[in-house]
């Protein structure tokens, strides 16, 4: 069996895109949808009534543009709404988060002190430490809040002094010594992983979330009959709830220079 409706994909900005790329590398047959909420950005400084708000409009725009999949591109949606997410988008569809995956397959790796860097909101839920800890009790779970980088990484200041000085005064901080893993909990975060690994020395494995989170997703589409056929031509679309020069940058940078943006506003207010 095949399945050619699109795969759902949304973040609050750019950040989702990290795992959009990796479906289009490994899935290239599969068309994406892509929805970045940027007019709400950031949601880790969000309540949780309003994250669940908002990824509970996407997942209903993502399931009105028949997806078969919605991966929840957000560590701070999947932290504080993923119920809301999964009930809002019923029992054909299939929902992937952004923590299980990695949470599991660190969990039963040789690993001893993991350290986690997110929002303030993925930090606030616990939800990594607990994912992890699920799994293997005996592992050692270091988060911190890091809630600078994703206004960085948006206003296009990425692999700059400015990121760099933001990194080093978050990762040199006492609690993350002798780490041997860190976790990138946000989907922001990849676009800095070459600095990050720079200011650990290269001493410390960063786990690649997008990797993980994308052939889990692999094996529930194939697990569900879902993959699509192999002769169809993938398609990419791309809604933004407010139209940023950064997100399409970085988008033709991932995708190419042929990206149209939609600009498309789930609360009907009209665009500014």
């Amino acid at each position: 069996m095949n399945d050619n409706r699109p795969i759902g994909v949304f973040d609050s900005g750019v950040g989702g895109l990290t795992f959009a790329k990796e479906i289009k590398r490994l899935l290239p047959n599969e068309s994406i949808i892509y929805f970045g909420d940027t007019q709400h950005l950031p949601y880790g400084e969000k309540s949780k009534e309003a994250i669940t708000r908002f990824s509970v409009d996407i997942t209903n725009f993502l399931k009105s543009h028949n997806c078969k999949a919605i991966l929840v591109a957000c560590n701070s949606a999947t932290a504080n709404s993923i119920d809301a997410i999964k009930e809002a988008a019923g029992n054909d569809i299939i929902v992937i988060d952004v923590i299980s995956p990695v949470a599991e397959k660190v969990a039963f790796e040789l690993r001893e002190k993991i350290g986690v860097i997110a929002t303030k909101a993925t930090i606030n839920s616990g939800a990594y430490k607990r994912s992890i800890r699920r799994f293997n009790k005996h592992v050692k779970v270091i988060e911190m809040a890091t809630p600078l980088l994703v206004p960085v990484i948006e206003e296009g200041y990425a692999n700059t002094p400015i990121s760099k000085a933001v990194l080093e005064t978050y990762l040199n901080h006492k609690k993350f010594e002798d780490i041997d893993s860190i976790i990138l909990g946000c989907t922001h975060y990849p676009l800095v992983e070459k600095e990050i690994n720079q200011v650990f020395g290269g001493k410390v494995n960063i786990i690649n979330s997008p990797l993980i989170v994308v052939n889990h997703l692999i094996y529930l589409l194939d697990r569900e009959g879902k993959l699509a056929s192999p002769d169809q031509k993938a398609t990419y679309d791309f809604f933004l709830s407010d139209y940023t020069d950064n997100f399409l940058k970085v988008s033709k940078r991932f995708f190419g220079k042929d990206i149209h943006l939609i600009e498309k506003r789930l609360d009907q207010q009209p665009a500014l």
